[in-house]
């Protein structure tokens, strides 16, 4: 399109910010694109260097850590999107980012087959029992005996949430002769042989390895609990590569302590280290058979570039043509472009009566509206217009000056 660099903000003048150690693949990605002025810091902000450092963000990129607040979001003027470059957005005020119009995207299922593949992994150390064996080797100790140890194959394996993770696991399970049965709050389509069960109880009373695969909710809070794992057998394994507050830890270390539970794995806490190098406590330290790690299980290189280059890829094409396919805030729209147009971003309260409004204005200026979209949710309604672009700068103002209007952008 031959005016696709006439934009509202020159593309030297659109501040991006990375945090988190950030992939370099989104880095290069909008570098590539002529976005010059593109910022990566290593570590998380807090929610004060976060408002001092937002003042004059377009786009800001983040992973688990950076909380983005309503005060943060307050102060961020400028702010068009963010990009959560890991699983979840939990870390975002959302409902805050929805009343300015601030586009939230994500990378739901970039990692998924890193932590698919460490749960298969964690299952076979933890069923044989190699914790124990490795730490009494590291101090000297010879414990050759199969006592304990056992093969996956023809062992039952429980999942808790049969979403884009728990699904991979299941295939790879069956993949190693296991039985599979799986537990969701919704109806999903089982794969391959996989049983779904109707309760919790039902499912981890019949499990051998039990793994969770559920966002951190106010109904999956303390899901894992001392009176579920009554339920569980006692040769069970616990695997906990979901959201730190699925599972009450003390439950689970009184648990282990007395037999009930044969081992875990858990990668994931109510608080965690802010750093690399701060020191961390759980009470599931030094016990037998637990493997813990650091919030690692989608941390690959692979993962890591596909959510780089994912997440980067809707930041851009959100920042190019107005696409909100993906966003948890402003509705999901996507458009072909027009030729000889300008297209105007437009977001405003989702009240009766703005989209006569906008038209009204158009049409009592003569503004010839050649495309037009709209979407809406609960909240908010997004408007996608594509004018001549002779009058693009007229239709700009109208729009601004319309009721309800959050936020309205010439995009080019």
């Amino acid at each position: 399109m031959a005016d696709k660099k006439t934009t509202s903000y020159p593309k030297d003048k659109i501040n991006i910010l990375f945090l988190e150690n950030i992939s370099d693949a989104a880095v290069k990605h909008f570098k590539d694109a002529g976005y010059a002025s593109v910022r990566k810091l290593g570590g998380a902000l807090s929610e004060e260097d976060l408002i001092r450092e937002i003042k004059d963000v377009h786009l800001l990129g983040i992973r688990s850590k950076t909380q983005v607040t309503a005060r943060v979001l307050d102060a961020a003027k400028k702010l068009q999107a963010i990009g959560c470059f890991c699983i979840g957005v939990n870390q975002v005020d959302l409902k805050a980012a929805t009343s300015h119009g601030v586009v939230v995207f994500n990378a739901p299922y970039s990692n998924t087959r890193s932590v698919a593949e460490l749960v298969i992994g964690l299952s076979v150390m933890l069923i044989r029992r190699i914790p124990d064996k490795n730490k009494a080797a590291h101090q000297g100790l010879w414990m050759k005996e199969a006592k304990g140890s056992y093969e996956l194959r023809g062992k039952t394996l429980g999942i808790i949430g049969y979403g884009n993770i728990g699904t991979q696991v299941s295939v790879l399970a069956e993949g190693l002769g296991m039985k599979v049965l799986f537990y969701d709050v919704v109806t999903k389509l089982p794969l391959g042989n996989a049983v779904a069960k109707k309760s919790l109880r039902e499912l981890v009373g019949q499990s051998d390895i039990i793994t969770l695969h559920v966002p951190e909710t106010s109904q999956t809070k303390n899901l894992i609990n001392k009176n579920l794992i009554k339920q569980f057998k006692k040769s069970a394994i616990l695997i906990n590569y979901a959201r730190g507050e699925v599972v009450d830890l003390d439950a689970l270390s009184k648990a282990i302590q007395e037999g009930a539970v044969s081992g875990a794995a858990i990668d994931v806490f109510p608080v965690e280290p802010e750093k690399n190098g701060d020191r961390f406590y759980t009470p599931l330290q030094n016990l037998p058979n637990v493997i813990l790690t650091p919030h690692i299980g989608g941390s690959t290189e692979e993962a890591q570039q596909n959510i780089g280059e994912d997440v980067s890829n809707k930041l851009f094409q959100y920042l190019e043509m107005g696409i909100t396919i993906g966003s948890h805030t402003v509705p999901p729209l996507s458009m072909p472009p027009q030729e000889g147009t300008h297209r105007i971003l437009h977001v405003h309260k989702n009240v009766p009566g703005v989209l006569s409004e906008i038209n009204t204005q158009l049409s009592r200026h003569n503004i010839n509206i050649l495309a037009q979209y709209l979407k809406t949710n609960d909240d908010i309604g997004y408007v996608v217009l594509d004018v001549d672009k002779k009058l693009s700068n007229q239709a700009f103002q109208l729009l601004k000056e319309v009721k309800h209007t959050i936020k309205a952008r010439l995009l080019y």
